[in-house]
């Protein structure tokens, strides 16, 4: 009888401890952020932050450019929602939040212009399947 009691006491403590979708997604979103960010992922390209938004299910990664490519004519040119679009295709460490239909938003922000949006993609199911 004791065993049984414990299995289910068990049982019902790891049930209750399982967070939603949205939940990993934020706390995901917050533990990049704060271990890894910002980092350099190209040269000239730093991503600063991870947010996530549970209102519109948006995964959406903030970055700066700087140096040539800190320039909106010049991410234009290089077809970057293209090249965006396709990486998020390809990616298998979003599987999860692709097959639950999270929206994924790419912004890129100037370095010798502070605050200033050089690019936005955001990419919703109907997209990247």
């Amino acid at each position: 009888m004791k065993k049984l009691l414990f299995v289910m006491i068990t049982l019902l403590a790891l049930s209750a401890c399982q967070e939603s979708m949205d939940e990993r997604c934020a706390r995901e979103a917050r533990e990049y952020t704060k271990k890894k960010c910002p980092v350099l992922i190209t040269r000239g390209v730093t991503i600063d932050s991870m947010v996530f938004y549970p209102d519109t299910r948006t995964i959406a990664y903030y970055y700066t450019a700087e140096g040539v490519i800190d320039d909106a004519e010049a991410l234009k040119k290089h077809d970057l929602r293209g090249i965006m679009l396709k990486e998020l295709r390809n990616s298998a460490n979003l599987k999860d939040y692709k097959e639950a239909g999270y929206n994924f938003s790419y912004i890129y922000y100037s370095t010798k212009n502070k605050g200033t949006r050089l690019f936005e993609a955001t990419f919703q199911k109907k997209d990247y399947q």
